[in-house]
């Protein structure tokens, strides 16, 4: 294969312990050849989800203020989607997070952008949500080289991802401090996200979400509720919003469909689904894949609002 070159040289060719050695290549993956890079993504997601970035491009002097760009297959100018990683706000990747969906929706005729952000304890949550709008702002900066429409782009992000998508496409300050207009961000997906209202998260969440959302929000109530998509659900607020969220996971199911329910009632256009026989994670890894019930919901709303 691809890697075996690589894997004898980083880890030994330990043939009667072959996941062994793959996963020794992978926590070493920025030091194998692209060709190795894509056969290991295709191992880790399956199928069609080895899809390279076009560029992966700076919009800040910090190496966590980075871009994986793909550009769309199709004519130009191409809407864009900007995807946004989850990880308790803590943890995470652009590349390893993208999954399948780079693949998809450039085929569907999007370009496609994961994006990387400074994480907690380094950087504030509301550093994490400037570093979305910037790469927001250097991806309609770059327009015209890459192929996409400035004014029509979908935020998308998984957990951690989907609160900070929902608090940018929500709270105006950002993107105005990006100097991005609010209405340039025509729609967003929010993939199992339970943050929308970080105060009552964390009162009802247990030991678990005071663990995870506790270094990101600390104590302070007034600061949980600037953080919390659901205290800037009034208008002005990006157009359309499609809220994923696992059947029977209660705390996604709560707090996609009370925002929803506060957006609907300020005039956006919202709607919560429900995905069943899927997990946390397994949402996000199987958009983009064929027969998947969340990706045709996705792929119907983006072909609607963008």
């Amino acid at each position: 294969m691809a890697c075996r070159v690589d894997m004898e040289t980083l880890c030994g060719s330990d043939k009667a312990n072959k996941p062994k050695v793959r996963q020794c290549i992978i926590e070493n993956r920025d030091k194998v050849s692209d060709e190795c890079k894509r056969a290991l993504d295709a191992l880790r997601n399956g199928p069609g989800a080895g899809a390279m970035p076009t560029v992966t491009v700076s919009y800040g002097n910090d190496a966590r203020q980075a871009i994986d760009f793909y550009r769309a297959k199709g004519a130009a100018p191409a809407p864009l989607i900007v995807f946004i990683h989850g990880g308790a706000w803590s943890l995470g990747d652009k590349r390893q997070a993208s999954g399948r969906k780079p693949g998809h929706f450039t085929g569907e005729g999007y370009a496609f952008a994961s994006i990387n952000y400074r994480l907690v304890p380094q950087a504030t949550v509301e550093q994490q949500a400037a570093d979305v709008a910037s790469a927001i702002d250097m991806l309609r900066f770059r327009a015209a080289e890459y192929g996409i429409d400035p004014n029509r782009i979908a935020l998308m992000g998984h957990s951690a991802g989907a609160h900070l998508a929902a608090l940018v496409a929500s709270d105006p300050q950002y993107l105005k401090d990006a100097d991005v207009p609010m209405k340039a961000v025509k729609a967003v997906v929010l993939l199992d996200g339970a943050g929308y209202d970080v105060a009552a998260q964390m009162k009802t969440g247990g030991p678990v979400v005071q663990k995870l959302y506790g270094p990101a929000f600390g104590d302070d109530p007034k600061r949980q509720a600037l953080l919390s998509p659901m205290s800037h659900a009034a208008a002005p607020n990006a157009a359309a919003w499609l809220a994923l969220y696992v059947d029977g996971r209660d705390a996604s199911l709560g707090q996609s469909q009370a925002l929803v329910k506060a957006l609907g009632a300020s005039g956006a256009k919202a709607r919560a689904v429900a995905v069943p026989d899927s997990s946390h994670s397994e949402l996000n890894q199987k958009l983009g894949t064929d027969g998947d019930m969340a990706t045709a919901e996705v792929d119907a709303f983006l072909k609607a609002e963008l």
